[in-house]
Order: C-alpha cells, then structure tokens, then sequence
C-alpha cells in the first residue's frame, strides 16, 4: 500500500462540526458544477458525482433539488473558487480551498487567521511543491473481484491505488492524479461499479513532527479556518 493509504489512515479527518455545514458546502459546489455544465446530470459527470457526494452525506433530496434551482436562478451570484496558501506557526504548510461570493470579505478573513496565529499568507503556488493533488473515489466492493484484479481493469483509467476504506470494509479507495478524475468516474460508470462518494484531496509529500502542545496551537488555527462559511477544504503537512 501506498502514500495515499498511509495518509488517509493517519490523517485526523475531522468532521465539519455540524450537519449544516457539510450540507451548505456541497450545496455551493453543486451551484459552482450546474453553472460550469449545466442542470442535467445525465450530461454533466461533475454534478452527477456531486448528487452521489450528497447522498453518502444524507443530504435530503429536496436540498439538493434546492441548490440545482438555485444555481439556474438569475439572481444567483457565482462563487469563486480560490485556494489560499500560507505558513503556520511552527513552518507548517497549509492550503485552503474556498468558494466565495465576496473575494475581499474572504482573503480578509484568512489572512487574520493566519496573522493571529503567528503565521503569514503566502502567494497562490508557493506550497504547490508540498501537495500532490488527487482524485479519489469511494467504491462499492465488488463482488467476485478482488484487488489484484481490479486495479488490472481500472490502471487505464488512472488508478494508482486501490485499498480497503478502513472505516468500512464493504468500501474500496481508489486514488488517482487529479487530472484523471473524469476518465477514472468513466470508467467505473461503463463497469457498472457503485461509487459512493468522489472528490478531491491535497496529500503533503513530506510531513513535519511537532509536539503535542504545538500540535494543539495548529488544530485551533485549522478549527478557525473549517468553521469559515467560505472554506471548504483545509489541508496541512502536519504529522
């Protein structure tokens, strides 16, 4: 197994503190994919991986009906997609990924984020040397396939790592470069194998050890970035 498993199991994946939250940021990235591709699943993959996102979540299906009108509405605004890149105390690295309707409102609020923390906001691309960027998919097991067989049927199509989700073994992991993601979600659809949830991850090349008093110093400074209405991923090279 590879950097992508290691990574997933020692990563604390921490959960957006409420239901609302998760429910609010697929919301916008459903309004960003109808905007980019349109309302029609059938013709467009991203929003049909997204309505695939909500359900593993829960999402109720009026809520997702809901953000697909929403995004067709003249009066909604765009949001942005912009990634933020800084230092932490302690050098560590982070990236965060938001969608925005108020650019100003929300590079303000990052750089405080950082600045009270003793940290600095970088230029976008600085910390692209300590991320690879990849796609990911959750899987449905196939029956009567194991491992072996199936990165063999899917190495075609990008995949580079296959492994068991270790919160729930009826489920594989499958990792691929984040270029890949439309080829690799084409050829799982054509093969007829459930996906359960798709996106995208940051996963650092390198990590830096800290001890647990600075450990806890940046869960807080991540803690203020997550709780942000605007960001929707964090990423950091932490240990």
């Amino acid at each position: 197994m590879g950097r992508a498993f290691e990574y997933r199991k020692a990563r604390k994946m921490k959960r957006w503190s409420h239901m609302a939250k998760v429910f609010t940021r697929i919301g916008k990235d459903i309004v960003i994919a109808v905007k980019a591709g349109g309302p029609d699943p059938e013709a467009n993959s991203r929003l049909r991986a997204l309505i695939q996102n909500a359900k593993a979540e829960n999402m109720p299906k009026e809520n997702v009906e809901r953000a697909i009108k929403k995004a067709t509405s003249k009066d909604q605004e765009d949001y942005k997609e912009i990634v933020y890149e800084g230092y932490g105390p302690y050098g560590i690295a982070i990236v965060v990924e938001t969608a925005t309707d108020n650019h100003n409102r929300t590079v303000a609020n990052v750089r405080s984020y950082f600045t009270r923390a003793g940290g600095n906001l970088g230029t976008t691309g600085s910390l692209d040397f300590l991320f690879d960027k990849k796609s990911f998919f959750k899987i449905a097991k196939p029956t009567g396939m194991g491992l072996d067989d199936l990165e063999l049927e899917l190495i075609d199509f990008g995949a580079e790592e296959i492994f068991e989700d270790a919160e729930n073994p009826e489920h594989l992991m499958i990792y691929a470069d984040f270029k890949d993601f439309g080829a690799l979600q084409k050829g799982l659809e054509e093969k007829s194998i459930e996906i359960v949830s798709s996106g995208f991850e940051r996963i650092p090349t390198d990590t830096k050890q800290l001890s647990p008093e600075q450990q806890e110093e940046i869960e807080k400074l991540l803690e203020k970035f997550e709780e942000d209405e605007d960001v929707q991923n964090v990423y950091h090279n932490m240990a």
